[in-house]
């Protein structure tokens, strides 16, 4: 019966290139329309096809890390490249769809985060290793999107280019105060530092990120500059002159963005100024998939703008500027991936087994289909509470004149699989 539901399923979701199944009975099942991309998965236990039927999302993504469902080639980006964009062109089953909009009804249930919650989350995924991180990411250990001014830059380049984008929209003078919420393994805290003169402090809920900034500032010598708390954000009771969270809003919960917001409100001095970087969806709301929210962000949500958007409508913060990245996080998350590949035995050496590397594996390309092929962008969100605070144009950060428009990649660039 099971098999029988599944090649129904299979046929009313893949309308636009090809999939192959093998079934462990033996069977196959063909759906599409012949043409590329043409994959092909074996499925290598009996009770696949109905944890796929009763939950695909999840199913999928852990019979790929036990090896019960394998591709051919570990083709991993051609397999959820086509789904992806099935998925997109409207091709869901009924079932499915009703599964997904329960899932968002329970979403705030889900995200519900309260400090212990939280703590525990940020362990789950930062706490694994620094040592493992540092295997993929840039020199300066920057967790979240780069900025590609220009599609030749490094990944280093594109880490430094973000930071000084930030630091300009902050609007930063020597001296002044900064809090930064989720401040990760210290690195923006110390840029800011050292090159713009500020008092930083950094709160995180991970107490490896935050021993290994504290390391990395006494090496920079900005250490008399920077202080790393193992703190929530909703705990600061301090005010600063600027206030920065990069890639932290996607843990906080919408339930708690009301708290978040007022928190930055109640933090931020009358001429402040606070910048939020986070993903973010160009529909309505959603719901993170609960392959995610089990193996790599406990109660994560990346938010549609009107999320974020309503809320700081109701709080004495006003938006000063909203600027939209396009393509720089997907490249990001390539090069993430492809320096993942090329280190797997360091991270073999490291203790690491084959279904971890398969889970960060599937994580990394499934982020950056997300972002190039669903509805994701990178929001900056810049506010403040007086009109007159920000400058009313963007030439103050574009002294040389404004960028050309282009992608993050390369003209002709075809990822590898």
């Amino acid at each position: 019966m099971w098999d029988r539901l599944l090649r129904t399923l299979l046929k009313q979701l893949i309308k636009e290139g090809t999939l192959t199944v093998h079934l462990n009975s033996g069977e196959m099942i063909n759906a599409g329309n012949g043409a590329e991309p043409h994959v092909t998965l074996h499925l290598r236990d009996d009770s696949l096809p109905s944890q796929l039927i009763r939950n695909p999302e999840l199913a999928m993504g852990d019979a790929y890390m036990d090896g019960t469902l394998t591709i051919e080639n570990d083709d991993v980006r051609g397999f959820l490249t086509l789904v992806v964009r099935n998925f997109q062109s409207g091709n869901l089953p009924w079932t499915q769809t009703l599964a997904r909009n329960l899932r968002i009804a329970k979403r705030k249930w889900d995200q519900w985060i309260p400090h212990a919650k939280a703590q525990q989350n940020a362990e789950h995924h930062y706490d694994i290793s620094n040592d493992f991180y540092n295997l993929f990411l840039d020199e300066d250990m920057q967790y979240t999107c780069a900025y590609f001014k220009d599609p030749s830059m490094t990944l280093e380049d594109a880490q430094i280019a973000k930071k000084a984008h930030i630091a300009g929209k902050l609007l930063i003078k020597p001296g002044m105060k900064i809090l930064d919420i989720g401040s990760g393994w210290g690195g923006l805290a110390i840029t800011l530092a050292k090159d713009y003169g500020a008092q930083v402090v950094g709160v995180t809920l991970s107490d490896e990120q935050r021993k290994a900034a504290i390391a990395r500032a006494e090496t920079a010598g900005v250490s008399h500059l920077v202080e790393f708390r193992l703190q929530d954000y909703r705990d600061v009771t301090e005010q600063f002159d600027r206030i920065v969270s990069v890639g932290m809003l996607e843990h906080v919960g919408e339930p708690q963005y009301p708290t978040y917001f007022r928190q930055i409100e109640k933090n931020l001095k009358e001429d402040g100024v606070a910048l939020i970087h986070f993903i973010g969806r160009t529909g309505p709301p959603g719901n993170l998939s609960p392959w995610f929210q089990k193996h790599i962000f406990p109660s994560g949500y990346t938010p549609s703008l009107s999320e974020v958007v309503s809320v700081v409508e109701k709080s004495k913060l006003e938006a000063a500027d909203i600027e939209v990245w396009r393509t720089h996080y997907d490249r990001t998350l390539y090069e993430w991936l492809i320096r993942f590949e090329d280190r797997l035995d360091e991270v073999r050496a490291m203790g690491y087994d084959e279904r971890f590397i398969r889970m960060w594996r599937y994580y990394l390309i499934a982020s950056e289909l997300s972002l190039s092929d669903m509805p994701h962008v990178l929001y900056h969100v810049q506010l403040h509470k007086h009109q007159t605070t920000v400058p009313i144009t963007r030439d103050y950060l574009y002294v040389d004149g404004a960028p050309e428009p282009h992608s993050a990649f390369p003209d002709g660039f075809v990822p590898k699989k």
